[in-house]
């Protein structure tokens, strides 16, 4: 018998090799119907897999994270197998999940799929789901795989088996589809109930240019038809609220061919926006204690080397340039030039927590594929700061920095959010995570306890942290759910050692600090782009471009807006006269659609009681206002950032 431990901390018996369906249906005939993986011992597992020994155990559904993306990755399956059925001899790279669906990169082999052959390829998906095959797992010997695959002539799995070692190599089978998977798998197609593949691309394989170009499919499924149902209205609702569009109508940033790509130039617009942020910023820190830095654009090769970023990071790092013999990089992250500072003057333990701040300027090369918009660039701000502190200031200072989080929440009016906790996995240490075990396991306990005794709300996630250090990720919700992830809040335990930092202790002894990477509001970039889409490009007033926009019924008024233009100015508040011979029907939506918070309309009679008529973004007239009742009133409304 072995011992099967419930997240409830209840405990069941049951014969060895008992799968996590069967424990399902031990708990609830209900539950098992709906439950689409199990979680042993912290990994996910498929609900046929035998369970051999005592375990944790968990059952994960359609509303956990996990479930939804194995539930995505088995589409994914189910769809190579519907591309397979309808176009024979193509060959398949990878097939993930994403944060919304999942896609395939697939060799055609001289065929070809447009947008045009999606409803076929759905049509085939519907099908085979309805046959309600079974997924099936078979462990094979890496000679058994590749002998498979060398008979199919699949360069592309045969890659993928070079990179692992027998005695883990797993097929997945259902119907007449094989593929080389790791998993694990929902028990069977019949539990996707609702498909619409979403495009078609193009991807160099492996992400590089200088491979071939495979077709990649994107597809969504789901459950039922009205979760589908509900995400294509989301995804309408996405398109009128696309970044990029609103970016360019707004003036707020734009691309340029001979800039580069993935190199966001900022216009007026988007710059007073950067602004408004970096002033919020500075005024947060300045109040706990940040002190501010600024630090070089590029650095020398072995500065990087120190850090460990070069072993760790090269691959997302511009190539060197050379001078005098020495390599320097473009600075892809503050920390190493932050810990230099530590470093320049002795330290104390009365110093400490030391928290600098910088938004600094760091140049990542994400692969061209992979560029969108402000979400994805080469060129980041980046709101970051790097506190030095003791082990027994850890705690507070950790806290410290997740509360900063819900003020900007609450600010910015993000009402659902989650911090995923991002852990490592034992059996990479020395490759992909500094091989410290003890101080991994430390660590990691006190980032938990933080958040357990903050009451935040939090996931765990395996192999996802820094390789320095386990780290938060803060994962945010648009206005129209759709999901971001906007910052982090990390640990580092290895880069005081790698940089010889110290502060001498109470006992006059050297000691290293702790310390903590954090990013609360990102990068402009990201966090510009975020916003744009959950205000649909309707900014609150404090953070608009433009926040006010003067109407004149006629041109005799315009001398009266002159005069109300510069008292605005005088007071801070960014202001524009409509000077066009138009109607003023015509002028208020113009503005409206123009996204401006405010509308004064000044005719006879507002000149005359030098007064203002004020309407409202979205909300219309509201009635009149004494110019220095309007001034002191968005004056406050500025001061508060409502």
């Amino acid at each position: 018998m072995i011992n099967i431990t419930l997240p409830d901390g209840s405990i069941r018996s049951y014969e060895a090799g008992i799968s996590g369906l069967d424990i399902a249906k031990s708990i609830s005939e209900g539950l098992a119907r709906k439950v689409l993986v199990a979680e042993v011992n912290g990994q996910v597992w498929d609900l046929a897999r035998p369970i051999q020994e005592d375990s944790t155990f968990k059952l994960l559904t359609w509303d956990d994270a996990a479930g939804k993306n194995t539930f995505w990755h088995s589409s994914a399956h189910l769809m190579a197998e519907a591309v397979e059925a309808i176009y024979p001899g193509v060959k398949f790279w990878v097939g993930p999940a994403l944060d919304q669906g999942f896609y395939y990169d697939i060799d055609m082999n001289g065929q070809t799929i447009s947008e045009d052959d999606l409803a076929k390829i759905e049509a085939k998906m519907n099908e085979l789901a309805k046959q309600d095959n079974r997924y099936e797992r078979s462990e094979i010997t890496k000679q058994d795989a590749i002998s498979y695959f060398t008979e199919k002539q699949d360069e592309y799995k045969l890659d993928l088996l070079g990179n692992l070692e027998d005695g883990q190599i797993t097929f997945y089978k259902q119907g007449a589809f094989t593929d080389l998977c790791r998993g694990p798998h929902i028990p069977s197609t019949g539990h996707i109930k609702s498909i619409k593949l979403t495009s078609v691309a193009g991807a160099y394989w492996k992400g590089n240019e200088k491979n071939k170009q495979l077709t990649r499919l994107y597809g969504v499924t789901f459950p039922n038809n009205k979760l589908l149902e509900e995400y294509i209205a989301m995804v309408e609702e996405a398109k009128k609220r696309d970044h990029r569009k609103i970016g360019k109508d707004m003036g707020i940033f734009c691309f340029d061919d001979d800039v580069g790509q993935g190199l966001p130039l900022w216009m007026p617009n988007g710059t007073i926006i950067i602004e408004e942020l970096e002033k919020l910023a500075k005024e947060t820190e300045e109040f706990q204690g940040y002190k501010r830095v600024v630090t070089p654009h590029i650095a020398k090769e072995s500065m990087y080397i120190k850090s460990g970023h070069l072993p760790y990071y090269e691959d997302s790092m511009f190539p060197p340039m050379e001078m005098d013999g020495t390599k320097y990089y473009l600075k892809a992250m503050n920390c190493p030039h932050h810990h230099k500072i530590f470093d320049a003057e002795p330290r104390s333990y009365k110093e400490l927590p030391l928290r600098l701040a910088e938004y600094g300027t760091c140049y990542r090369y994400e692969q061209s594929g992979e560029l969108f918009g402000l979400m994805r660039v080469r060129c980041l701000h980046m709101n970051d700061a790097h506190i030095y502190c003791t082990h027994e200031q850890f705690a507070n200072e950790f806290r410290a920095v997740n509360d900063m989080y819900v003020k900007y929440f609450n600010i910015f009016g993000v009402d659902k959010y989650v911090m995923r906790l991002s852990l490592h996995d034992p059996a990479k240490l020395g490759q992909k995570y500094i091989n410290e075990p003890e101080l991994w396991q430390q660590t990691e306990t006190m980032v938990r306890n933080v958040l357990i005794e903050s009451k935040i709300p939090f996931i765990e996630v395996q192999d996802e942290a820094a390789f320095y250090g386990p780290k938060i990720d803060v994962q945010i919700w648009s206005a129209i759910g759709r999901e971001f992830t906007l910052a982090t809040n990390q640990v580092d335990f290895a880069q005081g050692r790698r940089f010889n930092l110290s502060y001498t202790s109470s006992e006059n002894k050297p000691e290293i600090p702790l310390i903590i990477h954090r990013a609360p509001l990102g990068t402009h970039e990201r966090f510009i782009g975020f916003l744009l889409e959950h205000y649909a490009g309707k900014f609150p007033l404090w953070i608009s471009p433009l926040q006010v926009k003067l109407l004149p019924i006629s041109d005799k008024f315009m001398e009266y807006c002159l005069g109300i233009q510069k008292q605005l100015r005088a007071n801070g508040i960014r202001v524009e006269i409509d000077d066009r011979s138009e109607k003023i029907g015509k002028k208020i939506r113009d503005t409206e659609l123009s996204r401006v918070p405010y509308m004064f309309v000044i005719g006879e009679k507002e000149m005359n009681e030098n007064m203002v008529a004020l309407r409202i973004q979205g909300k219309g007239d509201q009635g009149s206002f004494t110019i220095a009742d309007i001034i002191a009133r968005m004056k406050q409304e500025i001061a508060d950032r409502v």
